[in-house]
């Protein structure tokens, strides 16, 4: 096995540990946000007490990929990437302490570490296969974005999983401890094996060439901000609280759930070439397209829940579908701002455009909590019907076809 990989490409080599690097971090992320929302769920927090947990979290994303991006053009994104499995055992390790050490704010500060170290990792392997693809070879780049793209969620998924799974039989600190000294091994070995010079710019750029100056890269980036909203609005905190709260699912079977659902999500995401093709099409036309049957999606799900259906099985259902659509719209996205990306410092476009996505998340996050607390799961819906449409429109001001990119 091991002489097999020796043989392989270069570019290929790097790939397939970026990924691997990609998939750790991404099951301790997902691991820990089912933990920390089923946990303090179970202390007694209201949901947006817990929404708030999570504020710095996507905060500290929207910093990180600014700054991050621009870090990796003058260091390299092998370094980044490294960086942010450090911090993420670094934000585990926190988590760790008796319950009654765990203060909002301390919980807060942890989930600020865990946000920068997310998106330090994500732009840093996004951002690294731009590197690692021939030029003009977008078929192969787009292949390549929706697999990293779809394992990546596949995985977060089993973390959802992980994380009911792990509450449930070792309580939350030892199930934080034992995610960090897997973590740990990764960095290690990442430490060893990742190529020194990857994605470092030919010249040194300036914090101030971070933003944007396409007006394509702009809109998309607005784009991306409305769809992440949609999914968060009603996605992070209120469906697992609704599900206990008002459906009286164990945290296991939530867990569970939430992770099919990802896990299909990623399956959808990483198969969106074979299905999706955007050769002969303008690929602003299509997502918009994809956009507007996401809105659509939403729209349906609201009927559902305020008729005298099944509210359990229009909820299932509805998350079924809204997630493969999500997940195509997401993986045609990722595959637009890695192809529009500039060669030369790419983690800086990259890193603007994962910006808006954080900032997008934010928002989500936060109005998931104050909208479900206030107005209940149906207003979370509506919210999420309204910036998916926005998304959709925004798309549509995105002037590139595939033959462009």
């Amino acid at each position: 096995m091991l002489a097999k990989l020796a043989a392989l490409p270069t570019g290929v080599q790097q790939y397939l540990i970026i990924t691997g690097n990609y998939w750790a971090f991404t099951l301790t992320d997902g691991a820990l946000r089912m933990l920390v929302v089923l946990y303090f769920h179970q202390l007694g927090y209201s949901p947006l007490s817990i929404a708030m947990l999570f504020l710095f979290y996507e905060f500290f994303g929207v910093v990180t990929n600014l700054v991050g991006g621009w870090l990796g053009a003058r260091i390299g994104l092998n370094k980044t990437m490294q960086m942010g499995l450090a911090l993420q055992v670094i934000a585990l390790l926190m988590l760790t302490l008796p319950s009654e050490f765990l203060t909002v704010a301390w919980v807060m500060l942890a989930q600020a570490f865990s946000g920068i170290a997310k998106d330090l990792n994500k732009m840093s392997a996004k951002s690294s296969i731009k590197t690692l693809v021939p030029k003009n070879a977008e078929g192969a780049l787009y292949k390549w974005v929706a697999l990293l793209t779809g394992s990546k969620n596949t995985l977060k998924g089993v973390g959802f999983f992980i994380g009911g799974l792990l509450l449930t039989w070792l309580g939350f600190q030892f199930a934080i401890l034992t995610m960090a000294l897997a973590l740990f091994v990764v960095v290690i070995a990442s430490h060893f094996l990742l190529t020194q010079e990857l994605g470092k710019a030919k010249n040194k750029p300036k914090f101030t060439d971070v933003f944007s100056k396409s007006a394509a890269l702009n809109y998309l980036s607005a784009a991306r901000m409305c769809l992440f909203a949609a999914r968060d609005v009603w996605f992070v905190v209120a469906i697992p609280v609704f599900f206990v709260s008002q459906l009286d699912w164990a945290h296991h079977e939530v867990g569970s759930f939430m992770a099919i659902w990802v896990i299909g999500y990623g399956a959808v995401q990483a198969l969106t070439p074979k299905y999706v093709k955007l050769t002969d099409h303008k690929v602003n036309k299509t997502a918009a397209a994809l956009g507007g049957l996401l809105a659509f999606c939403i729209a349906a799900l609201v009927l559902g829940l305020l008729s005298n259906l099944n509210i359990e099985k229009v909820l299932v259902f509805g998350l079924l579908a809204f997630g493969a659509i999500f997940a195509i719209n997401s993986a045609v996205h990722s595959y637009i701002i890695v192809a529009i990306a500039k060669e030369d410092g790419v983690s800086m476009d990259v890193g603007f455009y994962y910006m808006a996505n954080a900032v997008g998340r934010l928002i989500g996050t936060v109005f998931s909590g104050v909208i479900y607390q206030q107005y209940g799961i149906v207003a979370c819906l509506v919210s999420s019907l309204v910036l998916a449409t926005a998304g959709a429109l925004l798309m549509l001001k995105v002037e590139i076809t595939a033959n462009d990119t």
